[in-house]
């Protein structure tokens, strides 16, 4: 199989909205970028329906197309896409070199590239229950009455009843969250007590909109795509009896998981999995290479922020560059690039 070889200026892992922005910046700064898209080109976006929080768009957008808006902006400027699975980097010296496969599964690398700086955009994955009906649509209702994302989908479900299901910090929050708009907002935990902390525990206990219903798990998401989720099936594991709840959305909040995996034992990151950046930089432990958005942002999560923060990479990047001009040249006259 052939093997193609290629060097960029700047290397951007990922195509969610902190990969996209990173590129758009670095393209007008004629930095040459070319974009390395992952397993869900666009990011968690894309499984996302309407969109109304992102400025600039007065009556909203739909995930996709806000998407589709971003890479369109990055071609613009010249960005290059290039679709290959990256399952091995080579940190241990500058250019750093990427290792990428037609798909997992590949056994041959199809592509060798020689990265002068690299900007990790790799995000985020929501964790999952893996019930039925929590698929994205058209499989499920995923996107639909289905959410990972309060602060994000809240504002669609005013006066409606919903349940969070989760019984750490993040779905505390996302329930005390979703009294501003719901009717009613109900905690399902597997557990008979919360692993949150004391205060989101007590704030959250003391909401007369909020109840709990402990010892709870759900089996199964129930709806239609015409619809949307109209009832979750739930099973209490202390007595085994089963029951139905009507509900309009269903919000999980067990916890999130940065897709960081690659680059494990080199980067330095939390306990989780989140990559250190240092300070109000996006700089890592490696010289040249950044990180923004979710990989990096356990935080916010937001799409305005990692855009944000892919700003950011691209501009410490193009510093960096800049500062290592005459050894980036040194390089490429040595290896003939």
């Amino acid at each position: 199989m052939s093997q193609e070889e290629i060097r960029r200026k700047v290397v951007v892992l990922g195509s969610g909205p902190a990969g996209l922005t990173a590129a758009i910046y670095a393209s007008r700064a004629q930095l040459d970028p070319i974009v390395v898209e992952g397993p869900q080109p666009g990011g968690q976006l894309t499984i996302t329906t309407d969109v109304e929080n992102y400025p600039g768009f007065a009556e909203g957008i739909m995930g996709p197309q806000l998407m589709e808006e971003f890479r369109g902006q990055a071609e613009r400027f010249g960005t290059e896409f290039l679709q290959t699975w990256i399952d091995k980097i080579d940190f241990s010296e500058r250019p750093f070199t990427l290792y990428g496969k037609a798909s997992e599964d590949s056994e041959d690398y199809t592509h060798i590239i020689k990265a002068d700086t690299l900007i990790i955009s790799t995000g985020a994955s929501a964790k999952w229950l893996g019930i039925p009906g929590e698929q994205p649509v058209p499989e499920g209702l995923g996107g639909n009455g289905v959410s990972a994302c309060a602060t994000c989908d809240g504002f669609f479900f005013r006066d409606v009843p919903v349940v969070v299901i989760g019984g750490g910090d993040t779905a505390m929050e996302e329930a005390q969250f979703l009294t501003r708009f719901a009717s009613k907002v109900t905690v399902i935990h597997r557990r008979d007590e919360f692993r949150a902390s004391k205060i989101m525990q007590d704030r959250t206990l003391s909401n007369e909109k909020i109840e709990v219903l402990w010892n709870t798990e759900v089996k199964e998401i129930l709806g239609s795509q015409e619809e949307g989720v109209t009832g979750v099936k739930i099973y209490n594991n202390q007595t085994n009896e089963e029951s139905e709840l009507e509900t309009k959305g269903v919000f999980v909040a067990i916890g999130h998981k940065p897709n960081t995996e690659l680059f494990e034992g080199v980067l330095e990151m939390d306990d989780v999995g989140y990559i250190h950046t240092e300070g109000h930089t996006t700089k890592t432990n490696v010289e040249g290479v950044f990180a923004s958005g979710d990989a990096q942002d356990s935080y916010y999560r937001q799409a305005v922020t990692a855009a944000g923060t892919g700003c950011m990479a691209a501009i410490d990047a193009e510093r960096f560059l800049v500062e290592h001009e005459d050894e980036v040249e040194e390089q490429k006259t040595a290896t003939n690039w």
